[in-house]
């Protein structure tokens, strides 16, 4: 065992105590970046897209389901896979069964990949999610969102410019909000590390000693598998 410091239950108070406070100023700076992100402009969206849904051919405007708000997951599922991201589908574990909280917030939530309908229902069935999952394959919404790339691509155009594509599907979460009159506002979007905060297992590792224990991994998320796969 790692020998690391120990000491007596009162020193122990005073040093949790201490950290207590940078918590709480965390805390207070999150909640005025949500505050500050809530304030971010919006733009409207202009084109009308179609989406393969397992019960035939839904739009943007379908997937709110009647709610004023809409998250869109963007799940890594190319046209060409038998398969879902590892890493998204570990992200994904997280939100199962979240749908039925966000609806009493007016909330709707879905997830959007490029693979093929029946492909994602059957990894959808196989993983045992509940979510709304639809395919854009036969539209431009991947890659007007930045999520999808061409191969020729080279230009760095993911999380907002500021990096090059991981391949040809990158992660992302993009929020919407639609008016009583119907249109559509795309209202914020993150991609990469700004997805962080969205995976409770992360978080719960976080404050454990170890930590998410990756540092000696060839990268981050080495260890992730599929939950079925481990």
């Amino acid at each position: 065992m790692t020998m690391h410091r120990v000491v007596s239950e009162a020193d122990w108070l005073e040093a949790s105590r201490a950290h207590l406070a940078k918590e709480k100023e965390f805390t207070r700076r999150r909640d005025e970046l949500a505050r500050e992100r809530r304030d971010l402009p919006w733009m409207k969206v202009e084109k009308n897209y179609v989406f393969d849904a397992p019960e035939g051919k839904v739009t943007l405007a379908d997937l709110f389901d009647g709610k004023g708000q809409l998250i869109i997951q963007h799940f890594m599922f190319g046209p060409d896979w038998n398969e879902g991201c590892p890493s998204c589908s570990f992200w994904t574990d997280n939100f199962n069964g979240i749908d039925v909280h966000l609806a009493h917030r007016d909330t709707a939530f879905a997830l959007v990949s490029r693979g093929p309908i029946d492909r994602l229902e059957a990894y959808r069935k196989r993983m045992g999610w509940n979510l709304r999952w639809v395919s854009s394959l036969h539209n431009d919404f991947n890659v007007d969102f930045a999520v999808s790339f061409e191969p020729e691509e080279k230009a760095k155009k993911y999380n907002f410019g500021t990096l090059a594509p991981y391949g040809q599907e990158a992660p992302g979460l993009s929020a919407f909000r639609r008016d009583e009159d119907g249109t559509i506002y795309r209202t914020y979007s993150t991609y990469a590390r700004g997805l962080d905060v969205l995976n409770g297992a992360y978080h719960l590792l976080d404050m454990t000693s170890k930590g998410r224990d990756e540092d000696a991994l060839s990268f981050s998320m080495a260890w992730v598998r599929r939950h079925d796969k481990y």
